[in-house]
């Protein structure tokens, strides 16, 4: 006995999907160089995981750094000061010897 023979199309789906295989792709690049395929967010070039949803990307400003204070831009001043103090402490040890 062959294979039964239906009057339904092969790709029946329960929901309509024709809107988003319409929609237009996503401009971003993955780290292989093949094109993101998921939809862009209607306006954008963007999919929601590569910035086009409202509130994506990276925060403003570096609120990373401010976790130590280390790399604020009073702490790098006085680096250069600290480090211009010892350079000149050096070279007065060099003119003494």
């Amino acid at each position: 006995m062959g294979p039964a023979v239906t009057d339904k199309p092969e790709h029946t789906h329960l929901r309509n999907t024709t809107a988003m295989r319409d929609s237009m792709r996503c401009s971003a690049k993955s780290r292989a160089g093949t094109p993101c395929r998921s939809p862009a967010v209607a306006g954008k070039k963007r999919c929601r995981m590569h910035g086009g949803a409202p509130g994506s990307g990276a925060p403003k400003g570096n609120q990373n750094a401010l976790t130590t204070g280390l790399h604020t831009k009073e702490m790098r001043e006085w680096r250069r000061e600290l480090s211009a103090i010892a350079r000149a402490a050096r070279h007065t040890l060099s003119e003494i010897e």
